[in-house]
């Protein structure tokens, strides 16, 4: 079956197509029927997209509206978008700016508040594990340096030498009972929750900065309004305006 399948195929003449005749070369490449195919499916997509657009058109509603209407136009066949009319006067614009100061200024003060009431409740208690401030002790002689015992010398217990606040002697202990936890892993809820707190406080004080620098650079593009002469001094940063140097004028 093979063999003759070989045989057959041997007997088959791959079809070539002609190419252009010698006297008709001035004419170009004679085209293929890969050439037209390309040529065709063209046509045929384009006539496709017509046949949509138009269906699109006839579908439409007349009385339909878009803002882009009476906003653009054509102008040499380009799409051109008008720009809008400035119908804002200077002193009104200066108005605005105004406003915005005291809403800025509204916001910061009731920052100012709400980090001051947080201070009062924090108390800028230490809740880090690591120490960052050291107590120094000074002894007379080495003997005392080795005989020395931090407990005794704060007159407490050796339980509590390791607190940084709420750190009790020996006279209150007998007098009164501590107050607040003593268990371990209550006091280290307390301490996260507490370094919580803290971070809460720091981004509030962020805040609180941020809005006056934009407080400033809204008061600055306010005075810029002025028709006085002005020469810039420093540039605009995140943290701070721009500086400029008015020309001195008198008042009447």
């Amino acid at each position: 079956m093979s063999s003759f399948r070989k045989a057959l195929k041997s007997k088959q003449r791959d079809h070539k197509e002609r190419s252009q005749l010698g006297f008709r070369k001035h004419l170009g490449l004679l085209e293929k029927k890969k050439d037209y195919k390309l040529r065709a499916d063209e046509y045929h997509r384009k006539e496709k997209t017509l046949m949509a657009l138009q269906k699109k058109a006839m579908d439409k509603n007349p009385d339909e509206f878009h803002f882009k209407m009476i906003h653009n136009h054509l102008k040499d066949g380009v799409h051109m978008i008008k720009t809008k009319e400035d119908v804002m006067t200077e002193e009104q614009k200066k108005v605005m700016r105004t406003q915005d100061i005291r809403y800025v200024e509204m916001k910061r003060v009731s920052e100012m508040k709400k980090i001051e009431r947080m201070k009062s409740e924090l108390h800028f208690l230490d809740v880090n594990e690591e120490k960052k401030n050291k107590h120094v002790f000074y002894v007379e002689s080495k003997k005392e340096v080795e005989d020395f015992d931090l407990a005794t010398h704060l007159n407490t217990v050796p339980e509590l030498v390791g607190r940084v606040y709420n750190r009790p002697t020996i006279e209150t202990l007998e007098k009164k009972s501590i107050v607040g936890e003593l268990e371990p892993l209550r006091i280290k809820k307390l301490a996260k929750k507490r370094e919580l707190e803290y971070r809460r406080l720091s981004q509030r004080i962020d805040r609180e900065k941020d809005m006056f620098v934009i407080s400033q650079k809204i008061q600055t593009r306010k005075d810029l309004q002025d028709k006085v002469k002005k020469v810039k001094v420093r540039e605009e940063t995140k943290s701070a305006p721009a500086v400029y140097r008015f020309e001195a004028k008198r008042k009447r």
